[in-house]
């Protein structure tokens, strides 16, 4: 399959072709989604929350992203690779985001950063654009602030909140974010701003209407079970398959049915 490109993901959206974007954090589920044709992977910091088991996303470190961001990308192929920047990796200044951003896609071969956030971080969204990192924004729901946003809700409902959402947009698409994740707000907000948008917009849990769409991979197989947000759609009982194997390997080994003479070495 031919490797996927800014210019690749451009044709797409100018062609009313739908991006597919899933969120995966190791090897095993990159190669994957590579051989199944999906166009870009997310490293996302919500590996803190599906991967490390923690509460938020707040607690990943940079350390953390570059690390399963390698994992990936042995994976990934030549799939379109963008990596989150997490917590306090790029607010503190202008001079050490760039060198994280820097460091990121210098150590990782991803293709892009993601950042969250709209006119406060545009001004570092130019920076590295002019630099030649290229960056996806952001809106709506935005997991590293949940504590400001009052927990996880949807974000645009009100006209004030609405507006502010497509200020940060415009912002992002001026400073050069070629791509803007649009999370967890309501539809006709999310239509009428792709509708608009010279950015690919990519929703999660804002309606169909986005250039593409994102899902975490292991929502999205069924491996997670106690959380299922309204716009998750789980296309497999992964966690009740793996399970089900599990347990008929410990029932075999404690039968003695496992290993059998064919699986015994001479």
């Amino acid at each position: 399959m031919e490797g996927i490109t800014l210019r690749s993901l451009f044709r797409k959206k100018q062609e009313g072709k739908k991006i597919t974007m899933v969120s995966t954090y190791d090897y095993l589920s990159a190669k994957l989604c590579q051989q199944a044709g999906i166009d870009c992977i997310l490293v996302g910091d919500s590996l803190g929350m599906v991967f490390q088991g923690l509460d938020t996303t707040l607690h990943v470190t940079l350390e953390d992203m570059i690390y399963h961001t390698k994992v990936v990308k042995r994976g990934a192929g030549d799939t379109f690779l963008i990596v989150d920047m997490p917590f306090m990796s790029y607010q503190v200044s202008l001079e050490e985001a760039l060198r994280n951003c820097g460091r990121v896609i210098k150590e990782t071969g991803a293709n892009a950063v993601k950042l969250e956030g709209g006119e406060e971080v545009a001004e570092l969204v130019h920076r590295l654009v002019n630099i030649g990192i290229p960056v996806v924004g952001h809106v709506g729901f935005t997991p590293q602030s949940v504590h400001a946003l009052g927990g996880y809700r949807v974000v645009g409902r009100l006209e004030e909140e609405g507006e502010k959402v497509k200020r940060d947009f415009k912002a992002l698409e001026e400073a050069g974010a070629f791509m803007v994740v649009l999370e967890s707000m309501p539809r006709a907000l999310a239509k009428e701003i792709t509708e608009t948008s010279k950015a690919i917009t990519v929703g999660i849990g804002a309606g169909p209407h986005c250039d593409g769409q994102v899902l975490v991979f292991y929502d999205l197989v069924g491996l997670v079970e106690d959380i299922k947000p309204k716009f998750v759609r789980r296309y497999l009982k992964g966690a009740e398959l793996f399970r089900n194997a599990l347990k008929k390997f410990r029932e075999e080994v404690e039968q003695g049915l496992f290993p059998s003479e064919e699986e015994s070495y001479g």
